[in-house]
């Protein structure tokens, strides 16, 4: 139990694979082209290669460094399926021995004819998405799934010890809902001392297996929680007393990511946990008393930023390190975060600019720089560290003096700015204008956007940029596409069109294309749920708009229709969130950047003929501080560049947003203060739990609660929709809402899209029908 814990590690590593394998096998295996047998083999490979690239890097003299961070869907769900704790709408999916199956473990992400998903939601302030468990007083754990287990004796057989990682029990359970029908004011954490004898359990089984250390992670303890202080601080000892009191386990290492532990540090280093990883990077430098209590704790300090892209400034690395060095008895190096939230390496995108590539450090590159800093701590002669420290800092000067970072025509436009420039009239007068302008009915119906991408768009849209199809060609068949999409939306009956953006590859990548300061990559893939991979681009430099992006598409739009069709922008906030962005001066100034160059945008879709215009900021929610205090601050400068970038819209222009995947209440007030005359959210996996909140804030504009969950395959038929609108109705007037989606349905196919909008329609229309209250 007792052994040295490696001077370099890293928490985790992108387990997608460099072309995404994993996605490919997993949809592979969902459409039935491919079997069980043949998606294990896939991913084991996958699995052993992450471990050979790493011990290849150098993290393999001391095996333990390797994470074994690899999961088939979500780490917080396998978590969940590893103790049992799975819904009562799921019990019948255990076999005999009580085990649950692959099928039955994709079937609580995404869902079946006969029930629904867990929900799925944000990541702390990531774009990763983690599915909810569902908990309650009658909730049997057990150990229910041993894939954890086989994978630690899948890489004993080729001669690796890896470290394997679990969600923690405290932050499972904070991260955990009461399942329904709980009791009023249940709360999961209240079964903690159920779970804990499962996990002491398992870490002897774990042991039993071989392996050395495991890993506990324990990132909801850095934000937080509703739970009061002394409560929390209790069950976080309570757990690690009990835990640590085994003698058959391994090594615990007990991560904290995404900020600052705080004053949980001396309640962790009280107990007899083997080493404690703190995020150094994002939050603040511990007391120096604190980090003398961890006695013979090993302290894991994260200084390489394991969420963005930017070479590390290692004279700051190597000061923080220097100022642990001091207090700390032992001292390892490693990442911030899991190196999931970043590509795994830089040198796959030689399409790159060359000085741009050079200022970059992805997943194999952030391995370098904690093996770099590592010799720091672990007897190097300090020569040895010199030059990679001058080098690094030679790249920061030069990246900070490029052309393009800087542009003075940019910053002058953002100190010219007043006040006006930030707001609209009331809502009322704006009201009034929309109602005569667009004349919708009661219950207005419409998408969030996307159209699902066939085949044959993403053919075309890959050859044109390929060079290998005409311009003429391509602006040709697009506008085929768009004419489809908005007959299909005329046939079904929607009041509100939308062109289908099937020029799109991604809502954030196309934008990124067409505006100044911001390159993007060719294999820079990261997950975002599931299979769901995105490709953040990177925003390096000042940012302005040369020439309009979206104008001629809505403008054909329109013009094959009288009803409004949306103009479909993404908004500021999310174009950072779904960013790498600059860390080298205030989000908020690059948001209003970003902000400037959407206002312009909108200006000119007003221009060509559009009342309705849609900016969508689904990642509001996701940049939000895990600590309160920061809260304010962060809500200010994102609501701003929100209100930027729409004031300019004429009045009797319908303005929309789009949120999702979140926990709204946390930020209904700044929903309102968006101002959007329509504030789409999502609602349907949650079974409309935001009206609540809605009510609550007496929310006074339009809103459209999702009614349909475009992230399962399943189709919701007319009556789940129409419950729904109803239940919505009970807390929400009438005349406020608006029916949609949950979400854009670029990664559904078109026989389950058509069928579910076809009930979302008539849904609206029947409870329309039923309505008493008049269309005012």
């Amino acid at each position: 139990m007792s052994c040295e814990f490696p001077a370099a590690t890293i928490i985790g590593y992108p387990r997608i694979g460099p072309r995404r394998e994993l996605k490919k096998a997993l949809e592979s295996y969902w459409a039935g082209t491919s079997t069980a047998a043949e998606l294990e083999s896939t991913t084991r490979q996958l699995r052993l290669d992450g471990y050979t690239r790493l011990a290849e890097l150098g993290l393999g003299e001391n095996t333990s460094a390797i994470p074994a961070s690899f999961s088939l869907y979500d780490q917080v769900l396998d978590t969940a399926v590893t103790f049992g704790a799975v819904p009562a709408r799921f019990q019948d999916l255990y076999d005999d021995d009580g085990q649950l199956s692959l099928d039955a473990y994709f079937t609580l992400a995404r869902g079946d004819s006969l029930r629904q998903p867990l929900e799925m939601t944000k990541w702390f302030d990531t774009n990763y998405h983690y599915l909810v468990p569902e908990i309650d007083q009658a909730t049997e754990f057990t150990l229910a799934n041993d894939s954890t287990l086989r994978r630690v004796i899948e890489a004993a057989e080729v001669g690796l010890t890896i470290r394997p990682t679990l969600i923690g029990p405290v932050t499972f359970l904070l991260l955990s809902k009461a399942a329904a029908g709980s009791p009023a004011g249940f709360n999961p954490l209240s079964r903690l001392d159920d779970l804990l004898p499962l996990y002491a359990q398992f870490l002897g089984q774990l042991a039993t297996a071989g392996a050395q250390w495991v890993q506990l992670e324990e990132p909801a303890l850095v934000a937080d929680q509703a739970v009061p202080e002394e409560e929390l601080a209790a069950a976080v000892d309570r757990a690690y007393r009990f835990l640590t009191a085994a003698t058959a386990r391994p090594a615990v290492l007990v991560t904290t990511q995404y900020g600052s532990l705080g004053r949980l540090l001396p309640v962790l280093g009280a107990t007899a946990i083997d080493a404690l990883h703190l995020d150094v990077f994002k939050g603040e430098l511990p007391d120096s008393e604190d980090l003398v209590a961890l006695g013979d704790t090993t302290l894991v300090a994260g200084v390489v930023d394991g969420h963005n892209i930017w070479k590390a400034d290692l004279v700051v690395a190597a000061g923080t390190l220097t100022a642990l060095g001091g207090s700390a008895p032992r001292l390892s190096v490693a990442t911030s975060t899991s190196l999931q939230h970043v590509p795994h390496d830089v040198e796959d995108e030689p399409q790159l600019d060359p000085e741009l590539r050079s200022w970059l450090a992805f997943a194999d590159q952030k391995v370098a720089e904690v093996l770099t800093l590592s010799r720091l701590v672990d007897g190097s002669p300090s020569g040895s560290i010199d030059e990679a420290i001058a080098e690094a800092s030679a790249i920061l000067a030069a990246r900070a003096a490029a052309s393009g970072v800087n542009r003075p025509e940019v910053r002058e436009r953002l100190r010219a700015l007043t006040p006006s420039d930030f707001g609209r009239i009331s809502y009322q007068e704006r009201a009034a204008a929309q109602k005569t302008a667009l004349q919708l009915p009661l219950l207005p119906t419409t998408t969030i956007g996307s159209f699902p991408q066939t085949a044959d768009v993403r053919s075309t849209r890959a050859r044109f940029h390929r060079g290998n199809l005409a311009a003429e060609q391509y602006t040709r068949l697009m506008r085929e596409e768009i004419k489809r999409v908005i007959a299909l939306q005329e046939d079904l009956g929607f009041d509100v069109l939308v062109h289908g953006e099937p020029e799109r590859n991604d809502m954030v990548q196309y934008f990124a294309e067409n505006l100044d300061g911001f390159d993007v990559t060719v294999n820079g893939w990261v997950q975002s749920y599931g299979s769901r991979c995105t490709r953040p681009s990177i925003l390096w430099g000042d940012v302005s708009r040369p020439q309009p992006i979206t104008v001629q598409w809505s403008k054909y739009a329109q013009s094959l229709t009288e009803k409004p069709v949306k103009g479909m922008l993404t908004g500021p906030v999310t174009i950072l969130a779904w960013s790498f962005v600059r860390e080298d001066q205030p989000l908020g100034e690059t948001a209003n950047q970003v902000a400037l160059a959407l206002r312009d945008e909108v200006s000119d879709l007003e221009r060509a003929g559009i009342r309705v215009i849609q900016v969508d900021e689904p990642a509001l929610r996701e940049l939000l501080p895990l600590r309160n205090g920061l809260q304010r601050d962060y809500l200010t400068w994102s609501v701003s560049s929100f209100r930027l970038a729409t004031s300019g819209a004429a009045p009797s222009t319908q303005i929309h947003t789009h949120l999702c995947y979140s926990e709204f209440g946390a930020i209904i007030e700044a929903i309102d203060g968006l101002d959007a005359d329509v504030t789409s959210i999502e609602a349907a996996r949650s079974r409309m739990e935001v009206v609540h909140d809605l009510q609550e804030q007496g929310f006074a504009r339009g809103v459209g609660p999702g009614v349909y969950d475009i992230h399962s395959p399943r189709v919701p038929d007319e009556n789940e929709v129409a419950e729904l609108v109803q239940k919505a109705i009970r807390h929400v007037p009438a005349r406020q809402l608006w029916v949609n989606p949950d979400c854009g349905l670029k990664t559904r196919g078109y026989t389950e899209t058509v069928e579910s909008l076809r009930n979302l329609v008539n849904a609206a229309a029947r409870v329309r029908a039923d309505l008493d209250t008049p269309v005012s």
